[in-house]
């Protein structure tokens, strides 16, 4: 298995031959979805779902009924490639896939809740959970975690907490557009003076970059 980290909260996942491209966002360059097999989108919002970017490959598209309801309005073109999933759905994009959660974390009591699915991969023996913009854990245990760093609906504490509860041996920063690079070290520190206590890895690679 190859887990390729691109900007912000897209990663790029491949097994066997089989590409799965998660939330390629206005934050990514379009080249992540480049011999992309499908691409997985967690909710709406721009970070996370950019129509062109769809439109950039011939991939199937596998997202959630909301995130399909703004693709009929917005870009019906690619409408005969998108299969909507469930909550708990397993289905497979070319490595076998779980959707988990419902909802986007609360971004501020007064405004309404987004709808929002994470996914685990089962490539082979190993699985990955990309959370989306949630701090939903998998059900179940996971080898590698995409953990969410920087958001205007977490803190830090809350990321460190989060990776501490799913406890996944190796977790790789995602959604960290939104920090500075001083931000980020501040939380890479935070994230670091936790985790390995727990024997737990935890790594923030630049955009393109393999985990390790």
């Amino acid at each position: 298995m190859r887990i390729t980290k691109f900007g912000h909260a897209c990663v790029r996942v491949e097994h066997e031959g089989r590409v799965v491209v998660i939330d390629p966002g206005v934050f990514t360059e379009v080249e992540a979805v480049d011999g992309a097999h499908s691409v997985l989108i967690t909710h709406e919002h721009p970070d996370h779902y950019l129509p062109d970017h769809l439109r950039a490959t011939d991939a199937r598209i596998f997202t959630i009924d909301a995130v399909a309801a703004r693709i009929r309005e917005e870009a019906p073109d690619l409408l005969e490639r998108v299969s909507v999933v469930s909550p708990g759905e397993t289905f497979d994009p070319g490595i076998p896939t779980r959707a988990v959660g419902e909802l986007h974390a609360v971004i501020h009591p007064e405004f309404p809740r987004f709808f929002n699915s994470g996914y685990v991969l089962s490539a082979g023996s190993e699985k990955v959970y990309h959370p989306g913009d949630a701090l939903t854990a998998p059900g179940e245990e996971v080898d590698v975690l995409c953990v969410p760093v920087s958001a205007p609906w977490m803190r830090a504490a809350e990321a460190i907490d989060f990776a501490r509860q799913v406890g996944a041996p190796r977790n790789l920063a995602i959604h960290d557009r939104v920090y500075s690079e001083a931000g980020l070290t501040i939380v890479d520190g935070h994230m670091n003076a936790f985790l390995p206590q727990a024997g737990q890895a935890y790594v923030r690679v630049g955009d393109g970059a393999d985990l390790g």
